[in-house]
């Protein structure tokens, strides 16, 4: 099992259960977390967490490339969009490290609510990766384009007092599951009808805030050609490869 998911009255709990793995994704993982949200809509706020030390320390690498066919991005996409399209409030509780898509996976989320020691960071850049144009909004949408230009364009590593600060998170806890259960009990008394529209409305304004398909699929499908040539390079391969062996990788933009 790759996700543990409780419900405890009116508000549901997923945790992400590969505390082996520090909780890494992989579209299996994807897929089961997708398919609990989807199953499980009467519920009027959800929490997502992590086991162990660390809440997700992003795509499972061990896996992804292993047959040379990354079935990972197409997954976690369908996943983040459950979340985002989900009708009650979403609540990451962010017990620990968060990263790549650890990070790409909070900011779907509607509400967040980290440790203190928690840390946070998109390393794309560091493997030669390109995260999706979906995913580049979201991230900008949330810290504005300063922000979200320095965690793409450095792919560092930053901490959760950090995170607070740029808007990334909401909240600090020491224990973030226990305030994010908090949180969630008190959202959960709350008007599920009023809560679900203004969701929506939200949803609905971050749109018309930025690109959308349909409405701009040459600047989406100019994006997209570069991610494909990022995933095809050599460079991709060396990242892998330096990732693997634990040294500096050696980057040749081809």
């Amino acid at each position: 099992m790759t996700v543990r998911w409780e419900s405890r009255g009116h508000v549901g709990l997923a945790t992400l259960d590969r505390p082996e793995r520090r909780n890494a994704l992989s579209a299996g993982a994807c897929d089961d977390l997708r398919a609990h949200l989807a199953r499980e809509q009467h519920h009027r706020v959800v929490v997502i967490t992590g086991a162990g030390s660390a809440f997700c320390a992003g795509a499972d690498l061990g896996t992804r490339f292993r047959y040379g066919d990354d079935d990972f991005r197409p997954a976690f996409e369908r996943l983040l969009d459950e979340i985002v399209a989900y009708p009650a409030p979403v609540v990451a509780a962010v017990n620990g490290p968060a990263l790549g898509a650890g990070t790409q996976l909070i900011v779907a989320c509607d509400l967040r609510i980290a440790a203190r020691g928690a840390s946070f960071g998109i390393p794309a850049a560091q493997l030669g990766v390109m995260i999706s144009p979906e995913n580049v909004q979201r991230l900008a949408l949330l810290v504005g384009q300063a922000h979200a230009r320095d965690i793409l364009l450095t792919g560092r590593r930053f901490g959760a007092e950090e995170a607070l600060g740029m808007s990334l998170v909401h909240r600090l806890a020491d224990d973030a599951l226990a305030e994010g259960l908090a949180w969630a009990e008190e959202i959960a008394i709350l008007a599920p009808l009023t809560l679900a529209g203004h969701k929506a409305a939200l949803n609905a304004l971050a749109g018309h805030m930025g690109f959308t398909r349909g409405q701009d699929d040459g600047a989406i499908g100019a994006i997209e050609a570069l991610v494909a040539r990022a995933f095809a390079s050599e460079d991709l391969k060396e990242g892998l490869a330096a990732f693997a062996e634990k040294r500096a990788p050696r980057f040749e933009a081809r």
